[in-house]
């Protein structure tokens, strides 16, 4: 079954501030919470199906990636999704609602006690592509050093906090019990503390080691372009959700061919006597050469155009075109004879110019280009 737009799933649009996507998830959540709701199963997978919409949206790495692939996003598999739990989900509660559930102050906790999970830090690598890569789309294996649980190493809970990671303290007032909940000074948070480990191990119980990712790379990525792997970054000391891998793209300059967003530029230097009389030429594209015709008394600053012969676009509208601009090569040493023909040649009326209205100035060809 295919998933619900997660606009539309907290009822907001896409130009939605934070804030507001940030008032549009607690309203829903509230209205979904299954301490509100129990035995309710739609409304326990409508409350995750919420929950998974604000762990997009309210990232804005994560949001940016959904707006441009939707639900598959490249390099990852898609967004969490159904990896989430209920941990998970109650994880997020600290930032939305100052504590492990929104209920806790008026039912004095009824939900019941819930460890909220930390995350392990995201990892940020630089990625250079060249641009027949990003042409194509590639995928690329890559090495990364990333902080795992060493073996070896054992937990037990934290007798402070009894497991949970939260410390929750009440207060009676006039309006009944009044329930606040903060991470645990004792484990940080984490709910565990370290039993046993080797010699060499920290006290986080993570060592350093080196995995090798593959990553599918899409075709029409750009610069300065971040992509995220969920997971595979950092673990969390203690346990608790692995950190994101988040990939950021550089662009290899290429000797022949520019990039101008999805289009192509390539400058074609021709002799005069081409210009003159016309000729055939091949020049480099994506995939290999292309052969275009110039025509006889073609200009110095004409732009040619092969349709469709760009980048794709990311999103999957169509290509972008190659534009070859055409600079005529005016010599800079010439022998005597070739001044003495060149001098036969200057009063003939062919080699006055007469630019009619199809001889566009410069700036008249970059309107005409750029609309």
């Amino acid at each position: 079954m295919s998933k619900r737009d997660y606009y539309e799933i907290l009822g907001v649009t896409k130009s939605a501030t934070p804030e507001e996507i940030k008032k549009a998830y607690r309203k829903v959540a509230i209205q979904f919470h299954p301490d509100k709701n129990q035995g309710n199963k739609e409304a326990e997978e409508k409350f995750k199906e919420a929950a998974e919409a604000y762990e997009v949206l309210s990232d804005s790495e994560k949001r940016a990636q959904y707006d441009r692939f939707g639900h598959q996003r490249p390099g990852a598999g898609g967004f969490r999704g159904q990896e989430m739990n209920m941990e998970d989900i109650f994880s997020q509660f600290g930032d939305i609602f100052g504590g492990g559930s929104p209920f806790d102050s008026f039912f004095g906790g009824g939900g019941g006690t819930r460890t909220r999970q930390r995350k392990g830090s995201n990892l940020r690598i630089k990625l250079k592509l060249s641009l027949v890569e990003i042409a194509n789309g590639v995928e690329k294996k890559i090495k990364v050093n990333r902080l795992v649980r060493a073996e070896g190493v054992t937990f037990k809970n934290c007798t402070a906090c009894g497991g949970t990671g939260q410390v929750r303290k009440v207060v009676n007032t006039m309006l009944g019990q009044m329930v606040s909940t903060t991470a645990c000074s004792t484990c940080n948070g984490a709910g565990q503390l370290i039993d046993k480990r080797p010699s060499g191990v920290d006290s986080s119980g993570l060592i350093s080691k080196e995995d090798v990712l593959s990553v599918k790379i899409p075709a029409g990525v750009s610069e300065g372009m971040q992509l995220s792997m969920s997971g595979k970054g950092n673990e969390a000391p203690g346990g608790g959700i692995p950190g994101d891998l988040l990939i950021l793209i550089e662009e290899t300059e290429d000797k022949e061919l520019k990039r101008n967003g999805n289009d192509l530029i390539y400058d074609l230097h021709i002799s005069f006597i081409d210009a003159a009389l016309g000729t055939s030429v091949d020049v480099p594209s994506i995939g290999g050469k292309a052969r275009i015709k110039v025509e006889p008394g073609t200009q110095s600053g004409k732009i040619l155009r092969l349709r469709g012969k760009g980048l794709k676009d990311l999103n999957g509208y169509g290509a972008g075109d190659q534009l070859i601009y055409i600079n005529v090569w005016t010599p800079k040493k010439l022998t005597s004879e070739e001044k003495a023909k060149l001098e036969a040649l200057r009063t003939s009326p062919n080699f006055q110019p007469h630019p009619d209205s199809t001889d566009k100035g410069f700036f008249d060809r970059m309107k005409e280009y750029f609309g």
